[in-house]
């Protein structure tokens, strides 16, 4: 949900804004930076890019976590496998995300990985 997040045009802004006030804190691997870069990059010119990548691993509620083991529970898209092994690795609460392919976390019985919708995680900023 971060990707979706950042335009300050989006629902999920306030996500965004929350990350930045140091309201929760952000997972990072090298893998899942790498993705954010790409997906970025087909939005925004490259000093936005850059920008955007180098405040992400600066704040000091983002914390680097180098998975050692790769779970492979997300079989219709391997590419997310990246953003299931890093909350595993770092012992996250839940995933944010709104994306119909980690709904096979719900029937996976080890590792236990919890999701949350989006708008399920805006509330509870809301609350707090």
């Amino acid at each position: 949900m971060f990707l979706v997040s950042l335009s300050p045009f989006s629902k999920y802004a306030p996500i965004f804004e929350a990350l930045l006030s140091g309201r929760f804190t952000i997972l990072l691997s090298n893998e899942v930076v790498t993705e954010y870069e790409e997906i970025i990059a087909q939005r925004y010119d490259n000093d936005t890019v850059q920008d955007v990548l180098r405040l992400l691993v600066s704040l000091q509620n983002a914390e680097l976590i180098v998975p050692h083991y790769h779970w492979r529970l997300i079989v219709n898209d391997p590419d997310d496998n990246k953003f299931v092994d890093l909350p595993v690795a770092g012992n996250a609460d839940y995933i944010v995300t709104n994306d119909r392919h980690f709904k096979v976390l719900t029937q996976t019985s080890f590792p236990v990985v919890k999701t949350i919708k989006a708008e399920e995680f805006l509330e509870m900023l809301a609350v707090e």
